[in-house]
């Protein structure tokens, strides 16, 4: 059974007690109603299966809260109905931006539908991929630690600015010594700490941040300036295998299903004759580059260890002292 049949079959579950606040369980004489039909809006109708769709794209939702969602759900179908019904009667399905729209939905949900095909078929990660994970990253895992940071972001444009940085940070005994040099030299810069578990780290740069000592500096290039970042202090809180299983099965889970969409994207642009005209015709494409309803449809990542939100942290760490 696919991964998501649970969470379909619950709500399964959930839309049958919906149905029986909707419909009712009998007619006044003890039997059963066996339509599926909840509403009926003039002469069109609006089913369970409408408000099925809805709540699977809605998340999860308790039993407790399925009755009132239903309600909610059904009350927007009805108005959404309305409003189709005038659509039509009005021929705006005509209009030429309305007809765009509506083959660009229809282009993006086959091609989707299409790719999670594909990915519904990649295997699920097997009890070797998972402990030879677990022993390839004990900074993640066996080693795991919660770090403490103090951090300066810095947004310059002199083109000298990394040469005079690395030369301060050879004499500078803490960021209190880097901040100062920032102000004398008029430097712009934020100050600001945070507290990150080793997953919320960027996985390429968790080996160096392992590897630091509490009262460490080092500087890290990235997109919009530098950081220079300094680890306050740091715990240990390691994370055993049984207990990191799930975390790095969807981490593999996810990965192989990137691959699964890359491989067929690059087989279906092999095959193919592409031919790029007018002003795009030098235009080449990036094969590397994939949307995310692609890779993974369900909208999950595919870092187990999920990007630092200082979006600094993607170039790498320098300077260590």
């Amino acid at each position: 059974m696919p991964a998501a049949a649970p969470f379909i079959c619950r709500n399964n579950l959930i839309l049958l007690l919906i149905v029986a606040a909707l419909v009712g369980c009998g007619n006044g004489d003890g039997k059963k109603s066996a339509t599926q039909v909840v509403a009926k809006v003039n002469k069109e109708e609006i089913t369970v299966h409408q408000i099925n769709n809805v709540l699977e794209r809605s998340g999860n939702v308790s039993p407790e809260q399925a009755k009132v969602a239903g309600k909610q759900i059904l009350e927007k179908l009805v108005d959404q109905e309305l409003l189709v019904q005038q659509a039509a009667e009005n021929k705006i399905e005509r209009d030429p931006r309305v007809v765009q729209a509506l083959e660009a939905s229809r282009r993006e949900i086959l091609s989707r539908a299409y790719i999670e095909t594909v990915l519904s078929r990649v295997a699920k990660p097997g009890a070797d991929e998972i402990r030879d994970f677990y022993n390839k990253h004990p900074e993640l895992f066996s080693e795991r630690r919660i770090y403490q940071f103090q951090q300066l972001l810095i947004q310059t444009a002199q083109p000298d600015f990394s040469a005079k940085l690395q030369q301060q940070m050879g004499s500078a005994k803490s960021l209190v010594d880097v901040a100062a040099w920032l102000k004398a030299e008029k430097i712009p810069f934020t100050a600001n700490t945070s507290t990150k578990a080793a997953e919320e780290l960027p996985l390429e740069l968790l080996p160096k941040f392992s590897q630091m000592k509490d009262g460490q500096i080092g500087v890290i290039g990235g997109r919009d300036g530098v950081m220079v970042v300094q680890l306050a202090a740091s715990r240990s809180m390691p994370m055993d295998e049984k207990s990191a299983t799930v975390f790095i099965e969807k981490y593999l889970g996810n990965q192989k299903r990137m691959e699964a969409a890359e491989k067929e994207m690059k087989q279906l642009r092999e095959k193919a004759k592409i031919e790029y005209l007018g002003d795009f015709a030098t235009a080449k494409s990036d094969k590397k580059t994939k949307t995310a309803t692609q890779a993974n449809p369900e909208g999950e990542t595919a870092s187990m260890p999920a990007k630092a939100d200082d979006t600094h942290m993607d170039k790498g760490i320098s300077g260590l002292k």
